[in-house]
């Protein structure tokens, strides 16, 4: 435990350098980091490492070991310049446990411009809210990483573990940044991923399969349509059976501890449709992107193999409709979900600090959407805490996070760091 004194100089050096953090926050929202596009925002993560003395490592992501995982998302994009930036810092002695401070630096596109209230790559602060695309999800926790752990630094305190500081690619469609570094060999005691989570801790969250599904139809002019297939017609009968396999998967809730109370823990998303070649044609294929949702518990491939059976069957014709041919590949998130068991010393430490920081008690929730903490836990058996501070909007128009909330969140993980690893007075 860490004295009642030190706890306090760690929350003020907290807010003496909180100013310093939203500017760095900033620039960083305004370096777009699109998929495949991240690397200037990297680049300003790294030297932010550097200063802080830490040693790094960034390397490409690309691996055959990588492409070899059960966790592994297949990819539609080149990995060959696509980098994790890992700065690892390691103490004289070891007397703590180790840490790993995640997050990660690629954003979902922003959308038509016109519909922000300002550019999505100006971070304003208005009224208590930071603005921009990736403010809340979750640049704001990954410069908070870095701040929590330089709080101790500036409060006269060194950790006495190794900690390593982690800002990863691809969360936002594979998972695999998180997942090619600890195939690199970073692992620890602990984790903690500064996700926008409401000052809240994930008590679980579901898996995520993405997946193309090409509907094929026999074009013909339209003045002959009884002779061709409209492929695009037949998608949406493929869209009607998987909204039932998604109503059969919800109305399992009950069966699944910690999702019981969740009114549609099970979403299926059609998030992108293309099909056609010609206005006077009757188009020979058509496109669902698709994205769903599994429980934990429930592998990728008996997702993906339900939801082939479910799109075979929709295609298999009837006594009202001719069949037709349809394929589904997988082409992003492969990726099981996971529960945070409770009772972890890693939880209890979190507990005291927030409750230090924001004078309240830790709550906890599940969530139906996708966490890198599946990587931790899955696959490296480690305690991850999911944490980090209020935001609304995120992957919408005029994205934002609390300012207050990312202060409060970035004195609990600095508190949280001091007690898991241990500290040493700097002479």
């Amino acid at each position: 435990m860490i004295s009642d004194t030190q706890a306090q100089r760690i929350l003020d050096a907290v807010d003496a350098a909180f100013d310093e953090q939203l500017r760095a926050t900033a620039d960083l929202v305004a370096a777009p980091s699109l998929r495949a596009d991240e690397e200037t925002a990297q680049d300003l993560v790294e030297a932010r490492m550097a200063a802080l003395g830490l040693e790094i490592d960034r390397w490409t992501i690309g691996s055959p070991e990588l492409e070899a995982h059960p966790g592994y998302g297949p990819s539609t994009v080149d990995y060959s310049r696509m980098t994790n930036v890992v700065g690892t810092y390691t103490p004289e002695r070891v007397e703590g446990r180790s840490l790993i401070l995640n997050g990660h630096i690629d954003v979902v596109p922003e959308g038509p411009e016109a519909q922000w209230s300002r550019s999505p790559w100006d971070a304003e602060v208005r009224d208590g809210w930071m603005y921009g695309r990736g403010a809340g999800d979750m640049k704001a926790g990954l410069i908070a990483n870095l701040f929590a752990f330089d709080a101790l630094r500036r409060a006269g305190l060194a950790p006495t573990a190794r900690v390593h500081l982690q800002s990863v690619v691809e969360e936002e469609c594979t998972g695999n940044g998180s997942l090619a570094a600890l195939l690199r060999g970073y692992e620890a005691e602990a984790v903690i991923i500064s996700e926008p989570e409401e000052d809240a801790l994930v008590r679980a969250n579901v898996g995520v399969l993405w997946c193309t599904i090409r509907v094929s139809g026999e074009p013909t002019h339209p003045r002959e349509m009884a002779n061709g297939f409209n492929a695009i017609d037949a998608a949406y009968e493929v869209i009607g059976a998987l909204r039932g396999l998604e109503r059969e998967w919800n109305a399992e809730r009950d069966r699944h501890r910690f999702f019981e109370d969740l009114d549609h823990p099970i979403n299926f998303n059609i998030g992108g449709i293309s099909g056609g070649d010609w206005p006077s044609s009757v188009p020979a294929w058509c496109e669902l992107r698709l994205r769903v949702a599994l429980y934990p518990g429930m592998t990728a491939a008996e997702a993906h193999a339900a939801v082939e059976d479910c799109v075979r069957a929709a295609a298999s014709g009837s006594a009202e409709r001719r069949p037709f041919d349809v394929r589904v590949t997988p082409d992003g998130f492969y990726a099981e979900g996971y529960v945070l068991e409770p009772g972890s010393d890693a939880e209890a430490v979190l507990e005291r600090a927030h409750r230090a920081a924001f004078g309240r008690d830790l709550t906890s929730f599940t969530t139906p959407g996708y966490l890198d903490g599946r990587v931790f836990v899955n696959y490296g058996n480690t305690p991850t805490l999911v944490y980090g501070p209020v935001s609304e909007n995120i992957h919408g128009f005029d994205e934002r996070v609390s300012v207050e909330s990312v202060r409060r969140c970035t004195q609990s993980m600095a508190l949280f760091i001091a007690e898991w690893c241990g500290v040493a007075e700097i002479d």
